[in-house]
């Protein structure tokens, strides 16, 4: 296997996110289907904060092919679903991505951050 392969093959065995998607790590989880998991931030930002995952491995938006579309779009979709659930959705909420360290990103894994519940300052 070349370098490379391995590599990857090692950060995705690795990730947080892909371990709480395919249950190998808890967390408190507020919504899930087959291609998507929304949980609760363990480090929240504001009253609620979720992170919303697609559970097949995308380092970041950097990393989105065109056959991933449709999965990214499901993301705003689950996202207006659990603004909703959690009594945000009429207060408002903001959705955001952070890509690379210098913008925040954490986890290397494909994220929305879905943050409400209080009034969020733009910067």
């Amino acid at each position: 296997m070349p370098k490379w392969k391995k590599e990857l093959k090692n950060k995705v065995e690795d990730c947080i996110f892909c371990k709480i998607a395919n249950k190998e790590e808890a967390a408190e989880i507020v919504y899930e289907d087959e291609r998507v998991v929304a949980f609760k931030d363990i480090y929240p930002k504001a009253p609620v904060h979720i992170l919303i995952v697609t559970k097949k491995h995308i380092h970041s938006a950097n990393h989105i092919e065109p056959e991933d579309k449709e999965l990214v779009g499901e993301l705003f979709l689950v996202a207006k679903k659990v603004a909703k659930e959690q009594g945000v959705a009429e207060t408002g909420y903001r959705l955001s991505f952070n890509v690379g360290r210098d913008a925040g990103q954490v986890v290397d894994h494909l994220h929305m951050h879905l943050l409400g519940g209080k009034k969020i300052p733009l910067a």
